[in-house]
């Protein structure tokens, strides 16, 4: 079987093997042959420029005998090994591919389009996988072994990592790599099915009417890419402040601070966590804050500065629905070492969150906003919450897509009120609860 068949078929174990003995032998003969200390001294692209060359000799003095494509793919393999993370190198180059997820050695799944499959690769051992794995971590200074077998960190192409090892993980070494997402417009998303026109005025007006909104949903729904989508409505001349555990946010404004925290180090000092940054934050004289994720007690930090001046802010938060999301930040609030009863956690609440833009993934792998949901709410009452928009999606079709429709709700009056007072248009798709308002009526409906 020639190099190429044996490269487009890795789910051979012979060929996988015979391939994965190849790319070892010619490894070593090129690391024989290299000055590391010269090396050391160019760039990651003279670097690998050099490899290449080097290697190419190597192969045209002693062989194998092969076609101008297979000697291309051998060298890339074994550059690649020598200098990047194998297998992987191809997978982070391919723009389609999301997520990257390694299951011991022998199973690779990526995400793209929203679907999940097995590729027909693997790593050659268990020693190689922990050799990538180590190669990955270093880029941060951080290790992985038996008395620190977890790493969460960020690459410096962006990349958000994660790494769990035996003893933790019984099926071996398990490695994670979410991409780092492309910056959509709400424009875009519109494309995309996310969301339609009416929702877009909707949520451009809340958001330059200074709303403060929580973005909700699952794991892999999409919240960080609609946290920035919303983010670019904000106007310039505003000063924002992002904070993150790993700087995802692409904001296009030109008075923009990005904060980021920082994990203890190997001694176990020196982390800084998102609560720290939320109050330094409150410091730095921010016209927003934007918080990537709210998980602690950070969040009641969050809740105080949204109740207290600084309106128009923005987070995400976990949860399956609108009503879980704000039970999920009342958890998270009551998590501060400071002692608060409940009551006055939902005081804050109430007081804090005015917008909950509640995202979906489906069964086909499409995103949507599923709900757009006001607080309505007030003190320490039970939370309220009213719907204004919902998508209403229909069984999965022949095809495996899932189709739908959104539909629409009258706005609070409240909140029509404040954004007919920011002069924000309310879509007519909308309206406005108590139709024969004077309100109703300024605005053309």
């Amino acid at each position: 079987m020639s190099l190429r068949a044996r490269i487009h078929a890795p789910e051979a174990p012979n060929g996988q093997q015979e391939e994965n003995h190849l790319v070892a032998v010619y490894r070593g003969k090129l690391l024989e042959e290299i000055d590391l200390a010269e090396m050391s001294a160019l760039s990651a692209a003279e670097r690998r420029a050099r490899l290449e060359r080097v290697l190419g000799h190597i192969i045209s003095r002693e062989g194998p005998v092969l076609s101008t494509h297979e000697r291309s793919m051998l060298i890339r393999r074994v550059v690649d090994e020598a200098l990047g993370l194998g297998i992987l190198e191809p997978l982070l180059e391919d723009a389609s591919i999301t997520e990257i997820m390694v299951n011991g050695p022998d199973q690779i799944f990526v995400e793209r389009a929203g679907r999940v499959e097995l590729l027909p690769m693997r790593f050659a051992s268990n020693e190689q996988l922990m050799q990538t794995i180590e190669r990955i971590v270093s880029t941060v200074n951080r290790r992985v072994d038996e008395s620190n077998p977890m790493v969460d960190a960020r690459l410096p192409s962006g990349e958000r990592v994660n790494v769990i090892i035996p003893p933790l993980a019984l099926s071996g070494a398990t490695l994670t790599i979410r991409r780092f997402p492309r910056a959509y417009t709400l424009h875009e998303m519109i494309g995309l099915g996310s969301l339609d026109e009416q929702m877009l005025i909707l949520l451009s007006g809340l958001v330059r009417a200074k709303f403060n909104v929580i973005v909700s949903g699952a794991t892999g729904s999409g919240k960080t890419t609609l946290l920035n989508a919303l983010s670019g409505l904000i106007p310039e001349g505003e000063r924002i402040i992002t904070i993150e555990d790993s700087a995802e946010l692409q904001l296009q404004q030109q008075h923009v601070i990005t904060l980021e925290s920082r994990p203890a180090n190997v001694e176990g000092k020196g982390q800084i966590t998102i609560r720290d940054l939320v109050r330094n934050s409150l410091r730095m004289r921010p016209d927003r804050i934007i918080v990537g994720e709210v998980r602690g007690g950070e969040t009641l930090d969050m809740l105080q500065a949204m109740s207290t001046g600084h309106d128009g802010s923005l987070a995400t938060v976990h949860a399956n629905n609108a009503e879980d999301a704000l039970m999920r930040l009342q958890t998270l609030a009551s998590m501060s070492e400071v002692e608060i009863p409940f009551v006055a956690i939902k005081d804050q609440i109430n007081s804090a969150v005015d917008v909950i833009v509640q995202l979906s993934r489906n069964a086909d792998g499409s995103r949507k906003i599923s709900e757009i949901a006001i607080v309505d709410s007030h003190g320490r009452e039970d939370y309220r919450i009213v719907s204004v928009c919902r998508f209403e999606a229909q069984p999965i079709a022949a095809d495996g897509r899932v189709y739908g429709e959104f539909r629409y709700f009258p706005l609070p009056r409240r909140v029509a009120e404040r954004l007919y007072m920011k002069s924000e248009p309310i879509p007519q798709a909308f309206g406005v609860a108590g139709s024969e308002s004077d309100l109703a009526v300024r605005q053309g409906h």
